[in-house]
């Protein structure tokens, strides 16, 4: 257990506890799902101000806890007005997300094509604009998206629930001719 001042994230993490234990990933993703979805919309978990408060620079990464136990941790982004991430995987480890205030932009991508010279090209699969209680899922190897928020003037908050430790990630930087080159980025987190 990480964080011992929030409002509801006993009941949640009981909630969760039980939704990682699926046998399947996709069953696992499906009732994480669930559990963000139901909190979030009940208005169940509440976080403390702290969360709130957005980096200038970029988004910020807040752990929320880490079960080692049952294998997954839950991670809270601050979106600042406009900030979001580059096309990204998940190093292969499935997350649950789910908005819980503000509204986020969703950008879809599937590998279409890798090169021996580690060159990558994607196609865009969709788009979703994501309101509080809205969450989808990620499952290897259905991993690669862009995160932003869509508001001009206002914070958002994202809840994340990963599969495990998700410590780093690769990040996708465009190259020519619509081809992207691979770097990978390590990640943290923020006090």
């Amino acid at each position: 257990m990480i964080e011992t001042q929030v409002a509801g994230l006993a009941e949640l993490l009981d909630r969760l506890g039980d939704a990682v234990g699926a046998p399947t990933v996709e069953a696992r993703c499906a009732a994480v799902k669930r559990v963000l979805s139901e909190t979030i919309q009940a208005g169940a978990l509440r976080l403390p101000e702290r969360f709130y408060e957005p980096k200038a620079e970029c988004y910020a990464r807040r752990l929320l806890h880490r079960d080692e136990a049952r294998g997954f941790t839950a991670v809270v982004m601050t979106w600042g007005p406009g900030q979001g991430t580059a096309l990204h995987d998940h190093s292969g480890m499935w997350c649950v997300e789910g908005t819980i205030d503000g509204e986020m932009e969703v950008l879809q991508y599937e590998l279409a094509e890798q090169t021996p010279d580690a060159r990558y090209r994607f196609e865009r699969r969709g788009e979703v604009r994501a309101r509080p209680g809205a969450a989808g899922a990620l499952i290897p190897p259905f991993e690669y998206h862009v995160l932003r928020n869509g508001f001009a003037d206002r914070v958002s908050l994202t809840l994340h629930v990963y599969g495990g430790e998700m410590d780093h990630c690769h990040v996708f930087e465009p190259d020519a001719d619509g081809w992207f080159q691979r770097r990978e980025r390590r990640l943290a987190y923020d006090g």
